[in-house]
């Protein structure tokens, strides 16, 4: 794997007021989940927190969900119940993001003696 190169997954939730986040480490545990719900969440979530995006859809500003927007969504102030909700009903989202290439220290290729 070339330096930087990743793969980043989450799970969008669209909802009345705002759009909300989950991110995901092991997708396929996280598709055994969708059908058996036995398996912890903790075997495949990165984060138990819910991130909102301020109606940015899955890009943008990523901040923590406060209680109160969770309430006003989920008609809970417990974000597990949230995850649960955002897990069941919205949708998984994969990036890549490129692995960086080029010169590794700048300053030392004006130094070269030709």
């Amino acid at each position: 794997m070339t330096r930087g190169e990743s793969t980043q997954s989450k799970v969008h939730y669209k909802g009345k007021q705002e759009d909300f986040l989950v991110f995901v480490d092991d997708v396929d545990t996280y598709k055994k989940w969708q059908n058996d719900k036995s398996v912890p969440l903790a075997h495949f979530i990165s984060t138990f927190q819910v991130f909102q995006t301020h109606r940015q859809g899955a890009q943008g500003t990523f901040d923590s969900a406060s209680k109160m927007s969770l309430a006003a969504e989920f008609d809970t102030e417990d974000a597990d119940e949230a995850i649960e909700r955002i897990l069941s009903e919205g949708s998984m989202q994969n990036m890549e993001m490129p692995g960086r290439q080029g010169v590794t220290n700048e300053s030392m290729s004006s130094m070269r003696v030709k």
